[in-house]
């Protein structure tokens, strides 16, 4: 043990033996070692007596024998305690062990402190005792004897205390006995804890360290102090572990004195003689020993001589060198520049590798001393651990012999020597610097410090930007603090101390409070560029923790920097660690984190980590993390799924061979149970992520067919490769999903692409097991998952239409023609050849999705002109077969809201209603009548008036009359969508033909289609057209009804009526339109009601008693313009019943719900 520190678990005995031990060993003394400890010679027998006593005289006179019991009691009665402690532990090394002293000094509560009066028969006395607990065990007495409470008299003296004071067994026995052992005392904890952790940063478990300190986060580990012991800090773990048991006892078998053991069983202790022969080493090897230690002697002399000589022949040149300058002064004129041979020469003769920095301060001594050139090594670092003893800048004088000097001068430093020139004046050196001193140098600070010292090495410069740069970081602007980041991180990287370093990467992670992209871009690429340089072990000692440091940070830009952190280093890190801290890390935030970005990064950072991945351990991780990132909420993270985690990960699933047989079958799963689940309510949102999911695994599905392909191994780059169409893959959402990509370049895909269509068109499929995955078992359980979807729903059927067409792309015209279309024709069993009406009459697929689907999805892949007259052919036989059937036309209504959405397809659509209103029946014109009110809102004017209009007005003079109603929906949304005047007037002839032709006079149907059109169209309706014919003429229909003398026709005209001016109350009716028309119609409608349906009578009275009053109102006053009736009530009472009862109707609710619509 060193002797320049102190182990507080050694007593003062031990320390000294341990000093004797290594003073021996630095003699290299051979032999035995001397006892540290001599048996007390007063104690023992009279020859112990004779051989201790004195140095080898005669022996004495047999003296009284006094027991060692009585001894030992005395001592601890008179609360000798430490001579006590001293007394045992000779007696136990000379295998002499009394009771008395064993129980006493293994009984803990023996050292409780108490007053400085001692207990009486060595019992503590109660009450005396100024702190609660006890010791459990001497082990831990250091740690406990200088709490705030309670005397430190006896504490202080026993501090020395230590393990092997105790019995070896009877430690072991109290250590493994649970009844016995206590648990471990808060301050005990607090330092053990301070222990543990400045071991674990010592061996640089940064990580756990962290968790660590996390877990106790009560206390600082940064200071001794906030443990609560007022003692200084104890050695370390590793210290403490070395010394474990290096001063245990000699095993010796013990026995108790007490108990009365003959003399002739104790062991004989050695007299002077033998212990002079002990102590003496053996002549050989003293011999030995004495000839190594002439040699060095004679080595260190001839040494000496060597340097005395080179020291006077320095002197000498010195003082010739002086002479010489002193007469090169007075020579020269004081304005003259001195030559550098009659110049003050400072060499700067340093080691490479010293780290040396010039003072500029030693300078002034120069003009003092020119003897001596003083050069300050690089000082320790302020900031550096305290346990290490900081060392202080020496002055060193360098000795040049005159034969090596201009050699040293050369190769032992690049720079040029410092030249000054000096005056020619006889100033003394003490006037001189006494003047000097006068100019103004800050010397004293910190900052002066560094300034006044010039770093001339690499380490030296580390270590000057280490100690300057966390006092400057804090006063720049934080705009412009992205500038310190190469100075940080070149700093960072070559500094050579780890605590240094962690600091600085500390501060680079803390540079700016909020940093915003730009900024932390720059971050970003400083870490890159400090993990290139270092390795991934320093990344993951160095990095890594500063990440996970600010995974919690309470300014999302902090958190924001971390997620992206952890994908641009993912190259630079153990492979191990990727898969486990890092992904951890992410998964963390990807769960907790709540903002938006921060998470969108970590999708990001997480794709970029699936393609480091290589343990398939963590496939289903990071399927759990793919399908958390699916039904994220933020819109964002759902686009970085797809356009990055995605495709990363099914690259990843594709070289583990679980593309086919786990994603894209469990993603299906999924979908049929958001479907069965929806049988009540369709969760769309969810069921559009999934078939989003699966469109962006068409790319990599298709891309495992060509790699796999029977052609794969003839696949070479040889001539000239074709370009690839434009058009042959569908426009990728990112580059990830780009084939190209995947495959590797555009070139080895053109020439698989062309292997491809050859081996489809001529060879088939045979042997080609991902293709055949995809044609018998991924297109029929889609087509059968098509069967089961709601064909009113709309979004529904355009995601799954949108996958079939992205799908038919990405695998090509022939994979389409020749195995996606003949599965859907077998299901709807239809060919371009007519259709067998009778064969299909129950043909119920034709009324599924299937239907809008296969004709959306399927049908419109290619658009050249066989491909769009099978469409057309598909849509023809589709209406007639669902028209002759009196089958839904909800399929059909589907394809046309689906294909009607793009302008492309209008012109095919009006080809397919064109054939229906000139077929022969007149169940498939009717069909193509309600089929024109879908296209109506979606064509451009001009074919309305071209091609819509004509069809229609062809159709309203069909000779059947269900035909010619069928037309008044469409006729209706012409005049809400239309703003020509002269189509407009063409529409409105058409209607007032059907309201004064009097062979509809009678017609109750169109009667009721006339109502029920005026009241959808007429709040959205071009003003004009609403108060010159929609208004006049729902007056007149309600006259009229007051005389239909069936009730259940005049009921059904009433509530029709009823909805009409329902929603037409909210739009602007001119005053004399609301004497006139508006008002009239409503008296004519109350009439109806009074003795149909009186709850609707309520209402009406309501609004015809507003309206009076509206009326009056105006009389009075100027008119308010753009007023609606239901915004000019004033009586709550009044209002509050109108909504009463309006809530109480079984009307519809699309009219209920234009009742509060404006005029858009």
């Amino acid at each position: 043990m060193a002797t320049s520190s102190v182990n507080p678990f050694l007593s003062d005995s031990d320390e000294e033996s341990e000093r004797k031990m290594g003073r021996n060993k630095e003699a290299g003394t051979p032999g035995p070692v001397a006892p540290e400890h001599g048996p007390p010679a007063l104690l023992l027998s009279p020859q112990q007596e004779g051989g201790y006593g004195c140095g080898g005289g005669a022996a004495k006179a047999e003296v009284q024998r006094v027991p060692l019991d009585t001894i030992a009691a005395q001592l601890l009665r008179d609360q000798y305690i430490l001579t006590a402690l001293e007394f045992h532990t000779e007696l136990q090394e000379a295998g002499r062990e009394l009771p008395r002293l064993r129980d006493y000094f293994s009984n803990p509560g023996n050292f409780e402190r108490q007053t400085s009066t001692p207990p009486k028969d060595l019992a503590p006395i109660p009450g005396q005792l100024n702190r609660a607990g006890s010791i459990s065990t001497l082990d831990s007495l250091d740690f406990a004897r200088y709490s705030d409470d309670g005397n430190r008299e006896t504490d202080e003296r026993l501090a020395a205390f230590t393990e092997s004071d105790v019995p070896l067994q009877e430690r072991k026995n109290y250590k493994s006995s649970p009844e016995i052992q206590e648990a471990v005392k808060p301050l005990e904890k607090r330092a053990l804890n301070f222990l543990v952790n400045e071991y674990l940063l010592k061996i640089n478990y940064k990580l756990t360290s962290i968790t660590f300190s996390d877990e106790n986060d009560d206390q600082d580990f940064e200071l001794w102090d906030d443990v609560g012991l007022n003692i200084p800090k104890p050695p370390d773990l590793l210290q403490m572990y070395r010394e474990y048991g290096s001063h245990a006892t000699s095993s010796k078998e013990m026995t108790d004195v007490a108990v009365g053991v003959k003399p002739k069983d104790l062991e004989a202790l050695p007299n002077d003689t033998e212990l002079a022969a002990l102590q003496q080493p053996q002549p050989q090897e003293q011999a030995k020993m004495v000839q190594e230690l002439q040699d060095q002697l004679s080595i260190l002399n001839s040494e000496k001589l060597f340097l005395a000589s080179q020291i006077r022949q320095l002197k000498s040149e010195i003082e010739v060198l002086k002479q010489q300058n002193l007469a090169a002064v007075a020579a020269a004129p004081e304005s003259a520049t001195l030559p550098p041979t009659t110049s003050e020469q400072v060499p700067q003769i340093r080691p490479m590798d010293s780290g040396e920095y010039l003072d500029v301060r030693s300078f002034e001594n120069d003009s003092c001393n020119a003897e001596k050139v003083e050069m300050n090594t690089c000082p320790i670092d302020a900031n550096k651990d305290s346990n290490i003893h900081s060392i202080a800048p020496s002055t060193v004088t360098t000795l040049i012999p005159h034969d090596t000097k201009e050699t040293e001068l050369t190769t032992a430093h690049s720079h040029e020597p410092v030249q000054f020139n000096k005056p020619n004046r006889t100033l003394s050196p003490a006037f001189h610097q006494a003047l000097l001193s006068f100019c103004r140098m800050a010397t004293d600070s910190r900052l002066g410090v560094e300034v006044s010292r010039i770093a001339d090495s690499e380490q030296c410069v580390m270590l000057m930007l280490g100690r300057c740069l966390p006092h400057i970081v804090p006063n720049v602007l934080l705009a412009k603090r992205e500038e310190l980041i190469p100075l940080i991180l070149c700093t960072a990287c070559l500094h050579p101390e780890p605590k240094e370093r962690d600091q600085l990467l500390h501060i680079l992670f803390n540079l700016i409070k909020r940093p915003d992209d730009e900024q932390r871009q720059m971050i970003l690429t400083g870490c890159v560029a400090f993990a290139r340089h270092v390795g991934p072990t320093r990344v993951e000692a160095e990095l890594l923790p500063q990440c996970w440091e600010q995974i919690n940070h309470k300014y999302p830009e902090r958190r924001l920097l971390v997620a992206e952190a952890c994908g641009a280093l993912a190259p630079y890190l153990p492979k191990e660690i990727r898969s486990s801290l890092v992904l951890s890390m992410l998964q963390q935030m990807l769960t907790e984190d709540k903002a938006d970005l921060v998470r969108e990064a970590v999708i990001k950072s997480l794709g970029i980590i699936m393609a480091y991945i290589d343990d398939p351990d963590k496939y289903l991780q990071g399927f759990e993390l793919q399908m958390s990132a699916l039904n994220d909420p933020s819109e964002r993270v759902i686009n970085a799924t797809h356009q990055v985690f995605l495709p990363a990960f099914a690259a990843w699933t594709t070289e583990l061979g679980k593309l086919q047989s786990h994603l894209i079958p469990t993603l299906l799963s999924n979908i049929e149970k958001i479907l069965r689940d929806g049988e009540h309510g369709l969760d769309e949102h969810k069921l559009h992520l999934h078939l989003s999911a699966m469109q962006s695994l068409i790319p990599p599905l298709f891309a495992l067919v060509l790699k796999n392909a029977p052609f794969a191994s003839k696949a070479k780059l040889q001539g000239e490769v074709p370009q690839i169409e434009v058009t042959r893959f569908p426009r990728p959402a990112s580059p990830l999903q780009d084939v190209a990509t995947i495959i590797g370049s555009r070139e080895q895909l053109s020439v698989l692409l062309q292997l491809y269509d050859n081996q489809l068109e001529h060879e088939g499929t045979t042997g080609w097991e991902n293709l055949l995955w995809v044609v018998n078992q991924l297109l029929p359980h889609l087509i059968e998952t098509v069967g089961n979807i709601n064909v009113t729903s709309t979004s529904c059927v355009h995601d799954f239409s949108r996958y079939f067409w992205r799908l038919c792309r990405t695998f090509g015209k022939i994979f389409t023609n020749t195995k996606v279309k003949p599965q859907f024709q077998e299901i709807l069993r239809l060919s371009e050849e007519a259709v067998d009406v009778s064969a299909t009459a129950g043909n119920g697929v034709l009324t599924k999705a299937t239907v809008p689907i296969y004709a959306t999805g399927v049908l419109t892949c290619y658009n050249q002109e066989e491909d769009r007259k099978l469409l057309v052919g598909f849509l023809e036989d589709v209406m007639t077969t669902l028209s002759l059937s009196h089958a839904p036309l909800d399929s059909l209504k589907a394809s046309f809201v689906e294909l009607g959405a793009n302008p492309a397809y209008h012109e095919l659509l009006l080809t397919v209603l064109w054939y229906g209103v000139v077929h022969t029946s007149a169940l498939v014109r009717c069909t193509a009548a309600r089929m024109f009110e879908l296209l109506v809102k979606g064509v451009n004017e001009t074919l309305v008036a071209q091609r819509v209009v004509p069809a229609l007005i062809t159709l309203s003079s069909d000779p059947e009359i269900s035909v010619r109603i069928a037309t008044i929906p469409a006729f209706g949304t012409i005049m809400e969508t239309v703003t020509q005047r002269e189509l407009l007037e063409r529409v409105k002839m058409q209607l007032a033909s059907f309201l004064e032709d009097p062979q509809y006079h009678d017609q109750h149907s169109l009667h009721m289609e006339i109502i029920k059109t005026f009241g959808r169209v007429g709040p959205n309706a071009e003003p004009r057209f609403r108060d010159e014919f929609v208004l006049p003429n729902l007056h007149k229909l309600a006259i009229s009804n007051n005389q239909q003398a069936i009730d259940t026709k005049r009921l059904d005209i009433a509530i029709q009526l009823f909805e009409a001016y329902s929603a037409l109350s909210c739009c602007f009716i001119s005053e004399e339109l609301m004497v006139n028309h508006f008002l009239p119609g409503l008296k004519c409608l109350r009439i109806d009601m009074e003795h149909l349906s009186p709850e609707h009578e309520v209402i009406l009275n309501s609004m015809v008693k507003e309206c009076e009053l509206k009326v009056e109102n105006r009389t009075v006053q100027e008119p308010q313009s753009s007023m609606s009736i239901a915004a000019s009530l004033v009586s709550e009472d009044t209002k509050t019943r109108f909504l009463n009862k309006m809530g109480q109707l079984s009307t519809s609710g699309a009219m209920l719900a234009n009742v509060f619509q404006r005029k858009k």
